[in-house]
């Protein structure tokens, strides 16, 4: 294939992603109107783990086996999926789609702070400083804590906390998970099955069992939300990352706010407030600014096993991925189910 048509097809596919990734506010706003959050999220990670499941054996891989390997993926799927979508189901009550899209956005920004108070990553550049600022800065002006009470502020707050939960995730497995070699397909598919366990445990206690209204348009939004925006979205960041690498994976972390919030207004007929805006593209260009000027990392970087992932820089790119390692003691995990391979 000649460089043209993989360039065509590489664009082809951040797009796809971020139409899929941004519109998941938009889902998650039409499933509530029948489930309650702790529902939404169960029926995202149970079907989509399904979904990934099915794909996993048509594609000859068995699910990783290790003990250790199955503990860090617990601990990933509850900060990288079992919490954050909780949270933004939660917030998503009182907070508009568009506005959930734009936080979503600051997760880089968490990620970075993190790294700094870890010391994964040294004192930053001027640059890069200024835009972890500035995109702190843009996250107030969207938070307005002048007039955010109540409910409204609560769900902001839920939003931004879901944010900060897949810095968190990113980091962990950065340092314990993130390896070369291993089949995605098998991996994606173990993590989301542990969050769905994790969701079940909590399901009597958090209203889970309450009753629900499933009408057309709720029951097509958690399909949609399991299958498209859990499922193929973990899919396609893996491709994109394992093809092209995490950094022109991060581009689709610039396009989920423009893509929730248009998406609000023409389809739910939210309202474009000139606060939105300002906060949107204040948080974007401190982004771009913290990936203008690389992280310099307190540690040198190991070839393959933890850490092998820079946790402040690469983070932002992997916000669908949870690419992860199996078990060095159990050389059969994600192992074909004939003979040897990856995904």
């Amino acid at each position: 294939m000649d460089r043209g048509a993989s360039s065509l097809r590489s664009v082809a596919r951040v797009i796809v992603l971020a139409l899929l990734w941004g519109s998941t506010f938009l889902w998650i706003d039409l499933a509530l109107r029948g489930l309650s959050p702790l529902q939404v999220t169960f029926a995202r990670c149970a079907v989509g783990s399904l979904v990934l499941l099915a794909a996993c054996r048509l594609a000859g891989h068995r699910l990783p086996r290790g003990r250790t390997t199955w503990r860090h993926l617990v601990v990933a799927a509850f900060f990288c999926n079992a919490l954050p979508f909780a949270l933004f189901s939660l917030g998503q009550q009182t907070v508009d789609s568009g506005m959930a899209g734009v936080l979503n956005a600051t997760t880089p920004l968490w990620t970075i702070a993190l790294a700094l108070v870890l010391g994964t990553e040294r004192t930053p550049h001027a640059g890069r400083s200024a835009g972890l600022l500035l995109g702190f800065a843009g996250t107030i002006v969207l938070f307005a804590p002048w007039q955010a009470t109540g409910a409204t502020g609560w769900g902001t707050l839920a939003i931004l906390g879901a944010a900060a939960s897949y810095a968190v995730a990113f980091t962990y497995m950065g340092r314990t998970l993130v390896r070369r070699g291993t089949p995605t397909i098998s991996l994606s598919t173990a993590q989301l099955l542990a969050a769905a366990g994790l969701t079940a445990t909590v399901m009597p206690l958090g209203g889970g069992l309450a009753p629900f209204d499933p009408t057309p348009t709720v029951v097509v939004a958690a399909l949609v939300l399991g299958v498209l925006c859990t499922a193929l979205t973990f899919h396609l960041t893996y491709r994109i990352i394992n093809d092209e690498g995490a950094t022109n994976a991060a581009v689709v972390g610039y396009l989920l706010p423009v893509v929730s919030v248009l998406l609000g207004v023409a389809v739910l007929g939210e309202q474009l407030h000139t606060r939105l805006l300002i906060g949107m593209a204040v948080v974007l260009v401190g982004v771009a600014l913290t990936r203008r000027f690389p992280a310099r990392s307190a540690t040198p970087p190991a070839g393959t096993g933890a850490g092998a992932l820079p946790a402040a820089e690469d983070a932002a790119a992997s916000a669908a991925a949870t690419s992860v390692a199996p078990d060095p003691d159990t050389p059969t995990d994600g192992e074909p189910l004939s003979g040897r391979g990856t995904s």
